[in-house]
């Protein structure tokens, strides 16, 4: 098969080549640019413990995205939680520059939260707010504490309530393999199984109104695009063309769906109208053309090609027809997803003259390009909905794993997610 079918296909990243290229600036981990930020154990009224902590997972929300840095557990002892002034000079000492407190109650078979959110270096109380659950949302509503908070501090809405689709392979002998389907909190945790298989599922890509996804599958023996509805489990097979059907990508509204075929020759990319099953091809060039991303305008795609001679990133307007490349710098650039605010493209990117994938970042108004990953296979990068944060796919002691990285460069944190190799990851858009 032809390696970039198979990079259309599976999202492998293997072809070698050489384009004149720029030194990218290398982010590593780590940095004491941070904003530290004490979020301290919740109180609890109840009898029993709970089987969540609400401030670690909360510290955790925030240490991720590379903003923040949570002040350790051992280093908040016996100080007070309370809003009063002795707070602020005490936490000042301790280097803190927020603090987040928090008071968990029992009421009427739910757990009502009351937080808070204070600015030591002003004295002053920056946001309060209360939500309820049951015992089994802790998670939830932690999360939605985290979200609340980081808006309120950055002005960014948080993406910690968001979701995580993901591939898990089993082997159970050698050629006995499970495939499944995954979806999760962002972090990885609390993972349901959605779809299970014994053939290959790939490329799974949550609609914008969060309740569909499409993804391929190979249940009957060839790739196939499906469209699978979250709540009931409802499925609809929406091509069954020869050769490959792959790489399906939802266009902000919903409406449509652009994905990769080969039914005509070479790989193709074409856009469906979800409602009629209309069929339109997208490009048409020997080249093979896979991996669409839409702009939020509709009308942009952004896509893999090989018509330079390797593998690279370009942009087609689709009312004029009008493609043009976007990046320059090494000798390959593939599987495009564009930050929240469209101004930098994520992508699986190799520098010339190295064997080495790397997840990268490039600015499409100035063409800098820095890496944010530090391992050497990593692929299936996907984007927090605020940008904040990117989830690809990786390697470790031999192991397909998932990363979590915060975009600025500061924070890489693998996700504790189900046995097997993990792969193929994509990020939930907001959900209601």
């Amino acid at each position: 098969m032809n390696t970039l079918i198979r990079i259309a296909l599976l999202g492998l990243s293997l072809l070698v080549g050489a384009v004149q290229a720029a030194d990218p600036l290398l982010i590593t981990a780590g940095s004491d640019r941070a904003t530290p930020i004490a979020v301290v154990p919740f109180g609890w009224q109840g009898g029993s413990v709970l089987p969540q902590d609400m401030a670690e997972i909360i510290g955790n929300d925030l240490y991720n995205t590379g903003m923040y840095a949570p002040i350790p557990r051992q280093n908040m002892i016996s100080l007070p939680t309370s809003p009063a002034e002795i707070i602020y000079r005490d936490w000042q000492a301790l280097g803190a520059q927020y603090v987040m407190i928090g008071n968990i109650t029992p009421a009427g078979g739910r757990l009502q939260v009351q937080f808070a959110l204070f600015n030591v270096a002003t004295q002053q109380q920056v946001m309060t707010g209360s939500v309820s659950g049951g015992t089994d949302q802790l998670r939830d509503m932690a999360h939605y504490v985290a979200d609340q908070g980081f808006e309120k501090l950055t002005g960014i809405k948080g993406s910690f309530s968001t979701k995580l689709l993901f591939v898990t392979a089993e082997r159970f002998g050698v050629n006995n393999t499970r495939y499944t389907l995954q979806r999760a909190d962002y972090d990885g945790a609390r993972g349901v199984t959605l779809l299970q298989s014994r053939e290959p599922i790939l490329s799974p890509r949550y609609a914008p109104d969060g309740r569909r996804i499409a993804y391929v599958s190979f249940e009957q023996r060839r790739p196939r695009v499906f469209i699978q509805h979250v709540d009931t489990g409802r499925r609809e097979q929406v091509t069954n063309f020869e050769g490959l059907n792959g790489a399906p990508a939802w266009s902000p509204d919903g409406s449509k769906l652009a994905f990769v075929l080969s039914k005509d020759g070479n790989p193709e990319i074409y856009v469906m109208d979800v409602a009629s099953r209309q069929l339109r091809r997208a490009t048409n060039h020997m080249a093979i053309d896979t991996e669409p991303f839409w702009g939020k305008d509709g009308q942009t795609i952004y896509f893999t090609s090989d018509r330079a001679g390797k593998p690279q990133i370009y942009k087609l307007n689709l009312a004029s027809g009008a493609t043009e490349r976007v990046t320059f710098t090494g000798n390959y650039n593939a599987n495009p997803k564009l930050s929240a605010d469209e101004k930098a493209l994520v992508m699986v990117h190799r520098q010339d003259g190295y064997t080495n994938f790397k997840v990268a970042v490039q600015d499409l108004q100035t063409g800098r390009l820095r890496i944010l990953s530090e391992t050497s296979l990593d692929e299936s990068p996907t984007v927090a909905p605020n940008g904040v944060m990117v989830i690809y796919a990786t390697r470790q002691q031999g192991r397909g794993v998932l990363m979590l990285a915060s975009a600025n460069g500061r924070v890489r944190v693998p996700l504790p997610v189900a046995q097997g190799e993990v792969r193929e990851p994509s990020w939930s858009p907001y959900l209601n």
